[in-house]
Protein backbone atom coordinates (compact mmCIF):
# COMPACT_ATOMS: atom_id res chain seq x y z
CA UNK A 1 0.00 0.00 0.00
CA UNK A 2 1.48 3.36 -1.02
CA UNK A 3 1.49 6.43 1.20
CA UNK A 4 -1.57 7.99 -0.48
CA UNK A 5 -3.75 4.91 -0.06
CA UNK A 6 -2.95 4.31 3.60
CA UNK A 7 -4.61 7.56 4.68
CA UNK A 8 -7.92 6.98 2.82
CA UNK A 9 -10.66 6.27 5.34
CA UNK A 10 -8.59 7.35 8.35
CA UNK A 11 -10.00 9.73 10.97
CA UNK A 12 -7.36 12.29 12.00
CA UNK A 13 -7.65 13.62 15.55
CA UNK A 14 -11.10 12.02 15.77
CA UNK A 15 -12.39 14.80 13.53
CA UNK A 16 -11.13 14.81 9.91
CA UNK A 17 -12.20 11.82 7.79
CA UNK A 18 -9.85 11.42 4.79
CA UNK A 19 -11.92 10.72 1.66
CA UNK A 20 -9.73 10.95 -1.46
CA UNK A 21 -6.47 12.30 -2.88
CA UNK A 22 -6.81 15.61 -4.74
CA UNK A 23 -3.17 16.66 -5.16
CA UNK A 24 0.44 15.58 -4.69
CA UNK A 25 3.78 17.32 -4.33
CA UNK A 26 7.32 16.54 -3.34
CA UNK A 27 6.66 17.74 0.20
CA UNK A 28 3.07 16.74 0.95
CA UNK A 29 -0.09 15.01 -0.24
CA UNK A 30 -3.41 16.88 -0.31
CA UNK A 31 -6.66 15.05 0.49
CA UNK A 32 -10.32 15.95 0.44
CA UNK A 33 -11.70 15.32 3.91
CA UNK A 34 -14.89 15.75 5.93
CA UNK A 35 -14.73 17.80 9.11
CA UNK A 36 -17.24 15.94 11.29
CA UNK A 37 -17.26 18.61 13.97
CA UNK A 38 -18.40 21.42 11.63
CA UNK A 39 -19.95 19.14 8.97
CA UNK A 40 -18.03 20.67 6.05
CA UNK A 41 -15.55 19.47 3.43
CA UNK A 42 -11.96 20.63 3.80
CA UNK A 43 -8.55 20.09 2.22
CA UNK A 44 -5.96 18.35 4.39
CA UNK A 45 -2.26 18.64 3.45
CA UNK A 46 -0.19 15.88 5.10
CA UNK A 47 3.61 16.04 5.02
CA UNK A 48 5.24 13.06 3.35
CA UNK A 49 6.90 10.58 5.72
CA UNK A 50 10.41 11.07 4.31
CA UNK A 51 10.10 14.85 4.80
CA UNK A 52 8.79 14.42 8.35
CA UNK A 53 12.11 12.77 9.28
CA UNK A 54 13.92 16.09 8.69
CA UNK A 55 13.57 17.98 11.99
CA UNK A 56 14.58 21.35 10.49
CA UNK A 57 12.06 20.99 7.69
CA UNK A 58 9.34 20.02 10.15
CA UNK A 59 10.16 23.02 12.31
CA UNK A 60 9.89 25.41 9.35
CA UNK A 61 6.69 23.76 8.06
CA UNK A 62 5.12 24.12 11.52
CA UNK A 63 6.21 27.76 11.92
CA UNK A 64 4.97 28.76 8.46
CA UNK A 65 1.65 26.95 8.96
CA UNK A 66 0.92 28.66 12.28
CA UNK A 67 1.78 32.07 10.79
CA UNK A 68 -0.46 31.58 7.75
CA UNK A 69 -3.33 30.39 9.99
CA UNK A 70 -3.46 33.95 11.35
CA UNK A 71 -4.36 35.35 7.92
CA UNK A 72 -8.00 36.15 7.18
CA UNK A 73 -8.73 37.67 3.78
CA UNK A 74 -11.28 36.88 1.04
CA UNK A 75 -8.46 36.44 -1.49
CA UNK A 76 -6.36 34.02 0.56
CA UNK A 77 -7.09 30.30 0.94
CA UNK A 78 -7.93 30.01 4.63
CA UNK A 79 -6.01 27.72 6.97
CA UNK A 80 -8.43 26.32 9.56
CA UNK A 81 -6.22 24.08 11.65
CA UNK A 82 -2.58 22.99 12.13
CA UNK A 83 -1.48 19.73 13.74
CA UNK A 84 1.98 18.44 14.53
CA UNK A 85 2.89 15.32 16.46
CA UNK A 86 5.40 12.47 16.41
CA UNK A 87 3.16 10.62 13.96
CA UNK A 88 2.47 13.25 11.29
CA UNK A 89 2.36 16.94 10.35
CA UNK A 90 -0.70 18.32 8.58
CA UNK A 91 -2.67 21.48 7.96
CA UNK A 92 -6.40 21.83 7.30
CA UNK A 93 -7.38 24.36 4.65
CA UNK A 94 -10.40 25.75 2.86
CA UNK A 95 -11.50 23.39 0.07
CA UNK A 96 -11.61 25.35 -3.19
CA UNK A 97 -13.97 24.38 -6.00
CA UNK A 98 -12.34 25.84 -9.08
CA UNK A 99 -9.27 25.83 -11.31
CA UNK A 100 -5.86 27.43 -11.08
CA UNK A 101 -5.22 30.75 -12.76
CA UNK A 102 -2.64 28.90 -14.89
CA UNK A 103 -5.31 26.53 -16.22
CA UNK A 104 -7.57 29.50 -16.98
CA UNK A 105 -4.76 31.33 -18.82
CA UNK A 106 -3.89 28.23 -20.82
CA UNK A 107 -7.52 27.97 -21.89
CA UNK A 108 -8.10 31.65 -22.79
CA UNK A 109 -4.63 32.77 -23.90
CA UNK A 110 -4.39 36.58 -23.84
CA UNK A 111 -6.79 38.03 -21.24
CA UNK A 112 -8.73 41.26 -21.70
CA UNK A 113 -6.98 44.09 -19.84
CA UNK A 114 -10.08 44.76 -17.71
CA UNK A 115 -10.03 41.14 -16.52
CA UNK A 116 -6.30 41.48 -15.81
CA UNK A 117 -6.95 44.51 -13.59
CA UNK A 118 -9.78 42.66 -11.82
CA UNK A 119 -7.53 39.68 -11.09
CA UNK A 120 -4.45 41.76 -10.21
CA UNK A 121 -6.32 43.81 -7.62
CA UNK A 122 -7.48 40.66 -5.85
CA UNK A 123 -3.96 39.19 -5.74
CA UNK A 124 -2.59 42.54 -4.54
CA UNK A 125 -5.17 42.66 -1.72
CA UNK A 126 -4.03 39.22 -0.61
CA UNK A 127 -0.37 40.28 -0.66
CA UNK A 128 -1.07 43.53 1.20
CA UNK A 129 -2.93 41.65 3.94
CA UNK A 130 -0.13 39.10 4.37
CA UNK A 131 2.74 41.59 4.11
CA UNK A 132 1.20 43.81 6.79
CA UNK A 133 1.43 40.77 9.09
CA UNK A 134 5.03 40.01 8.15
CA UNK A 135 4.28 37.00 5.92
CA UNK A 136 5.94 36.71 2.49
CA UNK A 137 4.60 34.22 -0.04
CA UNK A 138 7.94 33.74 -1.86
CA UNK A 139 6.39 31.82 -4.77
CA UNK A 140 3.66 33.86 -6.47
CA UNK A 141 2.77 32.23 -9.80
CA UNK A 142 -0.49 31.30 -11.61
CA UNK A 143 -0.21 27.70 -10.39
CA UNK A 144 -0.58 28.89 -6.77
CA UNK A 145 -3.65 31.05 -7.43
CA UNK A 146 -7.13 29.51 -7.50
CA UNK A 147 -10.00 30.87 -9.59
CA UNK A 148 -13.56 30.29 -8.37
CA UNK A 149 -16.59 30.19 -10.66
CA UNK A 150 -17.77 33.64 -9.56
CA UNK A 151 -14.46 35.24 -10.61
CA UNK A 152 -12.92 35.34 -7.14
CA UNK A 153 -9.19 34.65 -6.90
CA UNK A 154 -7.63 33.03 -3.84
CA UNK A 155 -3.88 32.85 -3.29
CA UNK A 156 -2.82 29.50 -1.85
CA UNK A 157 0.13 28.25 0.21
CA UNK A 158 1.43 31.48 1.74
CA UNK A 159 4.93 30.76 3.02
CA UNK A 160 4.55 27.05 2.27
CA UNK A 161 4.84 26.94 -1.54
CA UNK A 162 8.50 27.96 -1.33
CA UNK A 163 9.20 24.97 0.92
CA UNK A 164 7.58 22.73 -1.70
CA UNK A 165 9.92 24.13 -4.33
CA UNK A 166 12.96 23.44 -2.15
CA UNK A 167 12.00 19.76 -2.30
CA UNK A 168 11.77 19.90 -6.11
CA UNK A 169 15.12 21.65 -6.34
CA UNK A 170 16.77 19.09 -4.08
CA UNK A 171 15.38 16.33 -6.29
CA UNK A 172 16.88 18.03 -9.36
CA UNK A 173 13.47 18.62 -10.95
CA UNK A 174 12.67 21.63 -13.13
CA UNK A 175 10.30 24.04 -11.41
CA UNK A 176 7.98 26.61 -12.95
CA UNK A 177 8.83 29.22 -10.33
CA UNK A 178 12.05 30.29 -12.07
CA UNK A 179 9.88 32.12 -14.62
CA UNK A 180 8.47 34.33 -11.85
CA UNK A 181 11.52 34.65 -9.58
CA UNK A 182 12.62 38.14 -8.52
CA UNK A 183 16.20 39.18 -9.53
CA UNK A 184 17.28 39.47 -5.90
CA UNK A 185 16.10 35.88 -5.27
CA UNK A 186 18.02 34.74 -8.36
CA UNK A 187 21.13 36.36 -6.83
CA UNK A 188 20.64 34.35 -3.62
CA UNK A 189 19.36 37.25 -1.50
CA UNK A 190 16.55 36.77 1.02
CA UNK A 191 13.16 37.69 -0.48
CA UNK A 192 10.94 40.39 1.01
CA UNK A 193 7.56 41.90 0.18
CA UNK A 194 8.97 43.51 -2.97
CA UNK A 195 9.92 40.05 -4.27
CA UNK A 196 6.24 39.02 -4.19
CA UNK A 197 5.36 42.24 -6.04
CA UNK A 198 7.91 41.41 -8.77
CA UNK A 199 6.41 37.94 -9.23
CA UNK A 200 2.93 39.48 -9.46
CA UNK A 201 4.23 41.87 -12.13
CA UNK A 202 5.40 38.85 -14.17
CA UNK A 203 1.96 37.25 -13.76
CA UNK A 204 0.32 40.50 -14.96
CA UNK A 205 2.66 40.57 -17.99
CA UNK A 206 1.75 36.96 -18.80
CA UNK A 207 -1.99 37.62 -18.49
CA UNK A 208 -1.75 40.67 -20.81
CA UNK A 209 0.47 39.07 -23.45
CA UNK A 210 -0.29 35.36 -23.19
CA UNK A 211 3.42 34.58 -22.80
CA UNK A 212 6.19 34.72 -20.21
CA UNK A 213 8.55 37.70 -20.33
CA UNK A 214 11.64 35.49 -20.10
CA UNK A 215 12.23 31.99 -21.46
CA UNK A 216 15.33 29.89 -22.02
CA UNK A 217 16.73 26.40 -22.35
CA UNK A 218 18.09 26.27 -18.79
CA UNK A 219 17.08 27.61 -15.39
CA UNK A 220 20.33 29.60 -15.21
CA UNK A 221 19.63 31.28 -18.56
CA UNK A 222 16.17 32.39 -17.41
CA UNK A 223 17.53 33.64 -14.07
CA UNK A 224 20.18 35.73 -15.85
CA UNK A 225 17.51 37.32 -18.05
CA UNK A 226 15.50 38.30 -14.95
CA UNK A 227 18.59 40.09 -13.63
CA UNK A 228 19.85 41.79 -16.80
CA UNK A 229 17.22 42.09 -19.55
CA UNK A 230 14.11 44.23 -19.88
CA UNK A 231 11.03 42.43 -21.28
CA UNK A 232 9.50 43.35 -24.63
CA UNK A 233 7.07 46.32 -24.42
CA UNK A 234 3.48 45.12 -24.28
CA UNK A 235 1.87 47.83 -26.40
CA UNK A 236 4.06 47.12 -29.43
CA UNK A 237 2.18 43.84 -29.86
CA UNK A 238 -1.06 44.75 -28.05
CA UNK A 239 -1.77 48.47 -28.68
CA UNK A 240 -5.19 48.16 -26.99
CA UNK A 241 -3.50 47.84 -23.59
CA UNK A 242 -3.78 51.23 -21.81
CA UNK A 243 -0.36 52.92 -21.41
CA UNK A 244 -0.92 53.41 -17.66
CA UNK A 245 -1.58 49.70 -17.14
CA UNK A 246 1.65 48.88 -19.01
CA UNK A 247 3.51 51.37 -16.77
CA UNK A 248 2.07 49.77 -13.62
CA UNK A 249 3.02 46.28 -14.83
CA UNK A 250 6.60 47.27 -15.66
CA UNK A 251 7.03 49.15 -12.38
CA UNK A 252 5.86 46.08 -10.45
CA UNK A 253 8.49 43.92 -12.21
CA UNK A 254 11.29 46.48 -12.23
CA UNK A 255 14.58 44.60 -11.52
CA UNK A 256 15.78 47.59 -9.47
CA UNK A 257 14.42 47.12 -5.93
CA UNK A 258 14.29 50.86 -5.29
CA UNK A 259 12.33 51.63 -8.47
CA UNK A 260 9.83 48.83 -7.87
CA UNK A 261 6.64 49.30 -5.83
CA UNK A 262 7.78 49.23 -2.22
CA UNK A 263 4.49 47.86 -0.83
CA UNK A 264 1.49 45.99 -2.18
CA UNK A 265 -0.73 48.80 -0.86
CA UNK A 266 1.16 51.25 -3.10
CA UNK A 267 0.52 48.99 -6.10
CA UNK A 268 -3.15 48.64 -5.14
CA UNK A 269 -3.50 52.45 -4.93
CA UNK A 270 -2.21 52.78 -8.52
CA UNK A 271 -4.54 50.01 -9.76
CA UNK A 272 -7.52 51.69 -8.03
CA UNK A 273 -6.57 55.09 -9.46
CA UNK A 274 -6.22 53.56 -12.93
CA UNK A 275 -9.64 51.89 -12.58
CA UNK A 276 -11.28 55.21 -11.68
CA UNK A 277 -9.54 56.91 -14.61
CA UNK A 278 -10.54 54.16 -17.05
CA UNK A 279 -14.19 54.41 -15.93
CA UNK A 280 -14.16 58.18 -16.53
CA UNK A 281 -12.66 57.69 -19.98
CA UNK A 282 -15.55 55.42 -20.95
CA UNK A 283 -18.16 58.07 -20.04
CA UNK A 284 -19.40 60.33 -22.91
CA UNK A 285 -17.75 63.73 -22.87
CA UNK A 286 -19.98 66.76 -22.28
CA UNK A 287 -20.14 69.26 -25.15
CA UNK A 288 -18.57 66.62 -27.40
CA UNK A 289 -20.80 67.58 -30.30
CA UNK A 290 -20.29 71.31 -29.77
CA UNK A 291 -16.52 70.85 -29.74
CA UNK A 292 -16.63 68.93 -33.01
CA UNK A 293 -18.53 71.60 -35.00
CA UNK A 294 -16.70 74.81 -34.01
CA UNK A 295 -16.48 77.00 -37.17
CA UNK A 296 -12.96 78.04 -38.25
CA UNK A 297 -12.55 80.87 -40.77
CA UNK A 298 -9.28 81.35 -42.61
CA UNK A 299 -7.76 84.79 -43.29
CA UNK A 300 -8.45 84.39 -46.98
CA UNK A 301 -12.19 84.43 -46.26
CA UNK A 302 -12.03 87.91 -44.71
CA UNK A 303 -11.47 91.25 -46.36
CA UNK A 304 -8.62 93.38 -45.05
CA UNK A 305 -11.11 95.89 -43.62
CA UNK A 306 -13.18 93.29 -41.80
CA UNK A 307 -10.02 91.66 -40.56
CA UNK A 308 -8.83 94.95 -39.05
CA UNK A 309 -12.22 95.54 -37.38
CA UNK A 310 -12.25 92.04 -35.94
CA UNK A 311 -8.71 92.37 -34.70
CA UNK A 312 -9.55 95.66 -32.96
CA UNK A 313 -12.62 94.12 -31.32
CA UNK A 314 -10.62 91.09 -30.25
CA UNK A 315 -7.95 93.31 -28.67
CA UNK A 316 -10.61 95.25 -26.75
CA UNK A 317 -12.29 92.08 -25.54
CA UNK A 318 -8.93 90.60 -24.52
CA UNK A 319 -8.06 93.76 -22.56
CA UNK A 320 -11.40 93.83 -20.73
CA UNK A 321 -11.29 90.09 -20.04
CA UNK A 322 -7.77 90.37 -18.72
CA UNK A 323 -8.64 93.31 -16.46
CA UNK A 324 -11.70 91.54 -15.08
CA UNK A 325 -9.70 88.37 -14.47
CA UNK A 326 -7.00 90.33 -12.64
CA UNK A 327 -9.64 91.99 -10.44
CA UNK A 328 -11.15 88.59 -9.55
CA UNK A 329 -7.70 87.20 -8.74
CA UNK A 330 -6.96 90.16 -6.45
CA UNK A 331 -10.26 89.76 -4.57
CA UNK A 332 -9.74 85.99 -4.22
CA UNK A 333 -6.17 86.47 -2.97
CA UNK A 334 -7.29 89.04 -0.37
CA UNK A 335 -10.09 86.77 0.93
CA UNK A 336 -7.72 83.79 1.09
CA UNK A 337 -5.03 85.70 2.99
CA UNK A 338 -7.58 87.22 5.39
CA UNK A 339 -9.21 83.88 6.25
CA UNK A 340 -6.06 81.84 6.60
CA UNK A 341 -3.43 84.29 7.87
CA UNK A 342 -4.17 88.00 8.28
CA UNK A 343 -7.28 87.59 10.46
CA UNK A 344 -5.35 85.49 12.97
CA UNK A 345 -2.84 88.35 13.41
CA UNK A 346 -5.59 90.66 14.68
CA UNK A 347 -7.81 88.17 16.51
CA UNK A 348 -5.91 85.62 18.63
CA UNK A 349 -7.60 82.22 18.53
CA UNK A 350 -8.93 80.64 21.71
CA UNK A 351 -6.82 77.62 22.70
CA UNK A 352 -7.24 74.60 24.94
CA UNK A 353 -4.91 71.91 26.32
CA UNK A 354 -6.04 68.52 25.06
CA UNK A 355 -6.93 66.14 27.95
CA UNK A 356 -5.92 62.46 28.09
CA UNK A 357 -8.69 60.15 26.89
CA UNK A 358 -6.53 56.98 26.77
CA UNK A 359 -7.56 54.44 29.38
CA UNK A 360 -11.08 55.83 29.78
CA UNK A 361 -14.23 54.06 28.71
CA UNK A 362 -15.49 55.28 25.35
CA UNK A 363 -19.10 55.59 26.52
CA UNK A 364 -18.07 57.75 29.51
CA UNK A 365 -15.96 60.07 27.35
CA UNK A 366 -18.71 60.57 24.78
CA UNK A 367 -21.23 61.29 27.55
CA UNK A 368 -19.11 63.64 29.70
CA UNK A 369 -16.69 65.35 27.26
CA UNK A 370 -17.01 69.01 26.31
CA UNK A 371 -19.17 69.47 23.18
CA UNK A 372 -16.29 71.25 21.41
CA UNK A 373 -14.62 67.87 20.77
CA UNK A 374 -15.36 66.09 17.49
CA UNK A 375 -14.36 62.46 17.94
CA UNK A 376 -13.24 60.40 14.95
CA UNK A 377 -13.55 56.78 16.08
CA UNK A 378 -11.64 53.72 14.89
CA UNK A 379 -12.55 50.27 16.24
CA UNK A 380 -9.55 48.05 17.04
CA UNK A 381 -10.35 44.36 17.56
CA UNK A 382 -8.02 42.97 20.20
CA UNK A 383 -8.06 40.87 23.35
CA UNK A 384 -5.20 42.86 24.92
CA UNK A 385 -7.59 45.43 26.39
CA UNK A 386 -11.02 45.38 27.97
CA UNK A 387 -13.71 46.05 25.35
CA UNK A 388 -14.77 49.70 25.08
CA UNK A 389 -11.49 51.19 26.37
CA UNK A 390 -9.80 54.03 24.45
CA UNK A 391 -6.29 52.73 23.66
CA UNK A 392 -4.84 55.64 21.66
CA UNK A 393 -5.57 59.22 20.60
CA UNK A 394 -4.33 61.79 18.11
CA UNK A 395 -3.21 64.53 18.83
CA UNK A 396 -1.39 63.44 21.98
CA UNK A 397 -2.63 64.50 25.46
CA UNK A 398 -1.43 67.90 26.71
CA UNK A 399 -1.07 69.42 23.26
CA UNK A 400 -2.31 73.02 22.96
CA UNK A 401 -5.05 73.16 20.33
CA UNK A 402 -6.79 76.19 18.80
CA UNK A 403 -10.57 76.03 18.88
CA UNK A 404 -11.86 76.35 15.32
CA UNK A 405 -15.42 77.17 14.31
CA UNK A 406 -16.22 73.47 14.00
CA UNK A 407 -14.52 72.56 17.29
CA UNK A 408 -11.47 70.37 17.99
CA UNK A 409 -11.10 67.09 16.07
CA UNK A 410 -9.63 64.14 18.00
CA UNK A 411 -8.97 60.66 16.58
CA UNK A 412 -9.48 57.88 19.13
CA UNK A 413 -9.04 54.10 18.85
CA UNK A 414 -11.49 51.98 20.86
CA UNK A 415 -10.83 48.33 21.74
CA UNK A 416 -13.42 45.79 20.66
CA UNK A 417 -13.60 42.14 21.69
CA UNK A 418 -12.23 39.59 19.24
CA UNK A 419 -14.95 36.95 19.18
CA UNK A 420 -15.67 34.33 16.53
CA UNK A 421 -19.04 34.89 14.88
CA UNK A 422 -20.84 32.81 12.29
CA UNK A 423 -21.08 34.56 8.92
CA UNK A 424 -24.80 35.03 8.18
CA UNK A 425 -26.36 33.81 4.94
CA UNK A 426 -27.12 36.88 2.80
CA UNK A 427 -27.13 35.18 -0.60
CA UNK A 428 -29.74 36.56 -3.04
CA UNK A 429 -30.42 39.48 -0.67
CA UNK A 430 -30.28 43.09 -1.88
CA UNK A 431 -26.68 44.19 -1.29
CA UNK A 432 -27.79 47.16 0.87
CA UNK A 433 -29.71 44.84 3.19
CA UNK A 434 -26.75 42.44 3.19
CA UNK A 435 -24.35 45.21 4.24
CA UNK A 436 -26.66 46.21 7.09
CA UNK A 437 -26.94 42.58 8.27
CA UNK A 438 -23.18 41.94 8.16
CA UNK A 439 -22.28 45.21 9.91
CA UNK A 440 -24.92 44.60 12.57
CA UNK A 441 -23.41 41.14 13.14
CA UNK A 442 -20.01 42.74 13.74
CA UNK A 443 -18.12 42.51 10.43
CA UNK A 444 -16.78 45.09 8.04
CA UNK A 445 -17.79 44.71 4.39
CA UNK A 446 -15.87 44.84 1.11
CA UNK A 447 -17.97 44.88 -2.07
CA UNK A 448 -17.08 43.64 -5.53
CA UNK A 449 -19.40 43.57 -8.53
CA UNK A 450 -19.35 40.61 -10.91
CA UNK A 451 -21.58 39.29 -13.67
CA UNK A 452 -24.10 36.53 -13.00
CA UNK A 453 -26.63 34.72 -15.15
CA UNK A 454 -28.63 33.42 -12.19
CA UNK A 455 -28.64 36.20 -9.58
CA UNK A 456 -30.61 39.43 -10.08
CA UNK A 457 -28.87 42.78 -10.49
CA UNK A 458 -27.72 44.37 -7.18
CA UNK A 459 -28.29 41.13 -5.28
CA UNK A 460 -25.68 39.06 -3.47
CA UNK A 461 -24.09 36.14 -5.33
CA UNK A 462 -21.92 34.89 -2.46
CA UNK A 463 -19.70 35.91 0.41
CA UNK A 464 -16.15 35.05 1.37
CA UNK A 465 -15.88 33.51 3.90
CA UNK A 466 -19.02 31.56 3.06
CA UNK A 467 -22.20 31.58 5.12
CA UNK A 468 -21.90 29.45 8.24
CA UNK A 469 -18.13 29.80 8.57
CA UNK A 470 -16.70 31.29 11.77
CA UNK A 471 -14.87 34.62 11.46
CA UNK A 472 -13.39 36.99 14.02
CA UNK A 473 -15.55 40.07 14.63
CA UNK A 474 -14.29 43.19 12.92
CA UNK A 475 -12.73 41.30 10.03
CA UNK A 476 -13.95 41.99 6.48
CA UNK A 477 -16.50 39.85 4.69
CA UNK A 478 -16.12 40.08 0.91
CA UNK A 479 -19.51 40.59 -0.72
CA UNK A 480 -19.87 39.58 -4.37
CA UNK A 481 -22.77 41.51 -5.90
CA UNK A 482 -24.40 40.71 -9.24
CA UNK A 483 -24.07 43.31 -11.99
CA UNK A 484 -26.43 41.24 -14.17
CA UNK A 485 -25.68 38.64 -16.83
CA UNK A 486 -22.62 38.99 -19.02
CA UNK A 487 -23.64 39.63 -22.62
CA UNK A 488 -21.77 37.31 -24.97
CA UNK A 489 -21.88 37.68 -28.76
CA UNK A 490 -21.39 34.92 -31.33
CA UNK A 491 -21.06 35.00 -35.10
CA UNK A 492 -24.11 33.97 -37.06
CA UNK A 493 -23.32 30.69 -38.90
CA UNK A 494 -24.25 29.95 -42.51
CA UNK A 495 -27.37 27.76 -42.54
CA UNK A 496 -28.20 28.05 -46.27
CA UNK A 497 -28.55 24.68 -48.00
CA UNK A 498 -29.07 22.68 -44.81
CA UNK A 499 -32.17 20.77 -43.82
CA UNK A 500 -34.28 22.23 -41.02
CA UNK A 501 -33.03 19.65 -38.49
CA UNK A 502 -29.38 20.21 -39.47
CA UNK A 503 -29.84 23.98 -39.23
CA UNK A 504 -31.39 23.72 -35.77
CA UNK A 505 -28.52 21.48 -34.64
CA UNK A 506 -25.97 24.00 -35.95
CA UNK A 507 -27.77 26.85 -34.15
CA UNK A 508 -27.66 24.95 -30.85
CA UNK A 509 -23.94 24.18 -31.28
CA UNK A 510 -23.36 27.94 -31.61
CA UNK A 511 -25.45 28.73 -28.49
CA UNK A 512 -28.35 30.12 -30.51
CA UNK A 513 -32.04 29.19 -30.31
CA UNK A 514 -34.46 28.18 -33.06
CA UNK A 515 -37.62 30.32 -33.19
CA UNK A 516 -39.70 29.09 -36.14
CA UNK A 517 -39.57 28.42 -39.89
CA UNK A 518 -41.37 30.23 -42.73
CA UNK A 519 -42.10 28.58 -46.08
CA UNK A 520 -41.13 30.53 -49.22
CA UNK A 521 -41.14 29.82 -52.93
CA UNK A 522 -37.80 28.50 -54.18
CA UNK A 523 -36.59 26.06 -56.86
CA UNK A 524 -34.40 24.28 -54.27
CA UNK A 525 -35.48 20.95 -52.78
CA UNK A 526 -38.43 21.19 -50.45
CA UNK A 527 -37.42 21.75 -46.80
CA UNK A 528 -34.00 23.22 -47.66
CA UNK A 529 -33.00 26.38 -45.75
CA UNK A 530 -32.90 29.27 -48.24
CA UNK A 531 -32.87 32.22 -45.83
CA UNK A 532 -32.25 33.34 -42.22
CA UNK A 533 -33.31 36.52 -40.42
CA UNK A 534 -29.72 37.31 -39.30
CA UNK A 535 -27.03 37.73 -41.96
CA UNK A 536 -24.13 35.28 -42.13
CA UNK A 537 -21.15 36.39 -40.02
CA UNK A 538 -23.09 39.09 -38.17
CA UNK A 539 -22.49 39.37 -34.40
CA UNK A 540 -25.58 38.32 -32.49
CA UNK A 541 -26.25 38.04 -28.78
CA UNK A 542 -25.86 34.52 -27.43
CA UNK A 543 -29.13 32.55 -27.04
CA UNK A 544 -30.96 34.82 -29.51
CA UNK A 545 -33.93 33.27 -31.39
CA UNK A 546 -33.40 32.74 -35.12
CA UNK A 547 -36.08 32.42 -37.84
CA UNK A 548 -35.45 30.20 -40.87
CA UNK A 549 -36.91 30.31 -44.38
CA UNK A 550 -37.56 26.91 -45.96
CA UNK A 551 -38.02 26.15 -49.66
CA UNK A 552 -41.46 25.00 -50.90
CA UNK A 553 -39.73 23.22 -53.82
CA UNK A 554 -40.53 23.31 -57.54
CA UNK A 555 -43.96 21.65 -57.09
Amino acid sequence: MNEEEKYIGQMLEDRYEILETIGEGGMAIVFRALDHRLNRYVAVKIMREEMAKDEEFRRRFCAESHAVAMLSNPNIVSVYDVSHSDEREFIVMELISGITLKQYMDKKGVLDWKEVVHFSKQITRALAHAHERGIIHRDIKPQNIMLLRDGTLKVADFGIAALENEVHENDGQTIGSIHYIAPEQARGMSPDARSDIYSLGVVMYEMLSGKLPYTGDTLAEIAVKHMNIRPEPLRETFPSIPPELERITFKAMDPDLEKRYQTASELLDDLDAFTRFAMKQELPSENEEAASVKPVLSYSELTKASYAIRRKKASRVSFLSGSFGLLLLTVFLFVFLWNFWVRDLFSPAERIDLPAFVGSRYEDVIRDADPIYNFIITDVYTNDYEPGIIISQKPDPGRSMSIENDGVSVEISVSRSMTSIEVPDVSNADYRDAIATLEKTGFTVEIEATTSDSVAHNHVISTSPSAGEMLTSGYPVHLYVSSGPQIVYVQMPNLIGLSEDAAISKLESNNLNFDHSEWVESPLDRGTVVGQNVQIGESVEEHSYITLQLSLGED
